[in-house]
């Protein structure tokens, strides 16, 4: 029997995809969590899931935190991250990162089970067009775009500067002091040539990042 746990803020989302899964899976035991702070406690508590299929943006900490809190405590456990957002945009990061694989909402239900069944045989899912851009990244490592030479926190401050979150507001939402975030934001600004969190709300939509 399969084991799949489910991480999506939408509840609607969150059936959608379980009845998906007990089309292909009818005996799957599949678990739900609305938040990183729940999925993380199921699988704290519960060491016995064979997949995780986590959405990239929800409220709180975002799905790349996840990803290194799962790797702490469950090295082996196969992390699939699900976004609205085209793989272009985000799946680079996340595969870096150590997600098993990338999913965009978008054609999740063509690529979800194909995706489960790579991952649980201990590979990693990428489509073609994704490896086409890992061999361009390494290719190409020199002419990075300014948002990739972000680390993986600058980048969650980064995109909730640019959507309009104060300092303030990204502190309590990533469980951090004021001062840690504005530390974070200088250091945003400093390497991504920026002096207003104007001109990074610009840069993210024209990147289509937020």
């Amino acid at each position: 029997m399969i084991r799949i746990l489910i991480a999506d803020d939408h509840a609607i989302v969150r059936r959608g995809m379980k009845q998906l899964l007990l089309e292909q899976y009818p005996f799957a035991e599949i678990g739900e969590a609305s938040n990183v702070e729940d999925l993380i406690r199921l699988i704290v508590n519960q060491k016995k899931w064979d997949v995780v299929v986590c959405d990239m943006n929800m409220p709180g900490r975002s799905g790349l935190d996840a990803i290194m809190q799962i790797k702490e405590i469950a090295p082996g456990l196969p992390v699939l991250i699900m976004s609205m957002y085209p793989e272009d945009q985000y799946a680079l990061r996340v595969l870096k990162s150590g997600a098993a694989g990338y999913l965009a909402k978008e054609t999740i239900h063509d690529d979800i089970v194909k995706a489960i069944e790579t991952v649980i045989k201990g590979k990693r899912y990428i489509t073609l067009s994704l490896a086409e851009k890992l061999a361009e990244s390494v290719n190409n490592e020199t002419k990075k775009a300014l948002h990739e030479v972000l680390s993986d926190r600058e980048f969650d401050v980064f995109k909730l500067l640019a959507s309009g979150k104060t300092i303030t507001e990204i502190a309590i939402q990533l469980s951090l002091s004021s001062t840690t975030v504005s530390t974070y934001r200088s250091r945003i600004m400093e390497k991504m040539k920026m002096k207003s969190n104007a001109e990074l709300a610009r840069y993210a939509i024209e990147s289509r990042l937020i």
